[in-house]
């Protein structure tokens, strides 16, 4: 009974540890989530004036850009995976990965090829154990993207893009993020980022309407030769931070739940270590007490 107590006690102490531990973990998420939430909001406008200049250029030009042109016949499609650095998530990167798993069984029935991109520790381990090649992979913001980190994979998916398939090059790119919607609601979702699909603009003016002159200094080719990689960037940086942002509230709900598991288990070992505090007291009466009438029972029998 003595051994039990101790374990009982020593199992307490090390759930009420834990139970602290992903409480802090909780609030941390918490407080970082409203930083997240204000850096995906505030890219928006600029991602959303780089929409409406690039499509003007595109609609309002003759000009046929590498990165806005369908290639024939593609075989090759590169996945770029937006996952997290660290765990205590839920299962936030695994319903990435298990996105992405799905968009390579439907291109693979395409007859296309598969050139994963990875962001994030969770995705590179993933594929590292299965032995998985990896084209380029990127790691150490996955909870506080920069633009910085966004324009270097961008300049790496755009030159996969325009190389040749011949010499290693895609044909298309395809993005797997989770998109923020709410604190408790976040969806995984899929994009192709390349070749560029502009949809703004391309619906057909009434008859009454005015429609826009553009001049385009120094010209139509060189304006989208600096704004494609820009909105590129951008896109990709729009879809890190809602990754972010998701990450956080994943890991937020997932630390409340280890937290209220923790305070159940720590409720559910109080209660045992009672009764077997109970049991033994009870057991030491039942000693003493015995002890008391065999005395006494010696001592009758000797008089």
């Amino acid at each position: 009974m003595p051994a039990n107590l101790r374990e009982l006690r020593d199992r307490k102490a090390s759930v009420s540890t834990i139970k602290k531990l992903t409480r802090a973990m909780e609030l941390i998420a918490a407080s970082r989530i409203v930083k997240a939430q204000q850096r995906a909001q505030a890219a928006g406008p600029y991602a959303r004036e780089l929409t409406r200049a690039v499509s003007a250029v595109a609609t309002f030009s003759n000009v046929d850009h590498p990165l806005t042109t369908e290639k024939e016949n593609p075989r090759r499609a590169a996945v770029l995976l937006i996952t997290s650095d660290r765990g205590q998530a839920g299962a936030y990167s695994a319903n990435v990965i298990r996105e992405g798993e799905r968009l390579n069984q439907l291109l693979r029935e395409e007859e296309k090829q598969i050139v994963p991109y990875i962001t994030g520790r969770k995705g590179i381990a993933y594929y590292a154990f299965r032995q998985r090649e990896i084209a380029q992979s990127w790691a150490g913001e996955s909870d506080n993207p920069s633009f910085a980190q966004a324009r270097e994979v961008a300049d790496a998916l755009i030159e996969a893009f325009l190389t040749p398939t011949e010499e290693g090059g895609v044909d298309e790119i395809h993005i797997v993020f989770t998109r923020f919607v709410s604190m408790l609601t976040q969806r995984t979702d899929v994009i192709r980022l390349l070749p560029l699909e502009v949809v703004e603009g391309e619906e057909a003016p009434a008859a009454d309407d005015v429609l826009p002159l553009y001049e385009f200094e120094p010209s139509a080719e060189e304006v989208l030769d600096g704004l494609l990689p820009k909105y590129v960037a951008s896109r990709i940086h729009f879809c890190m931070l809602q990754a972010a942002a998701s990450e956080l509230a994943n890991r937020q709900r997932a630390m409340k739940s280890a937290t209220d598991n923790a305070q159940d288990l720590i409720e559910k070992l109080t209660r045992d270590l009672n009764q077997a505090r109970q049991a033994q007291i009870t057991q030491e009466i039942s000693e003493i007490v015995g002890g008391a009438s065999a005395l006494a029972d010696a001592n009758a029998g000797s008089e």
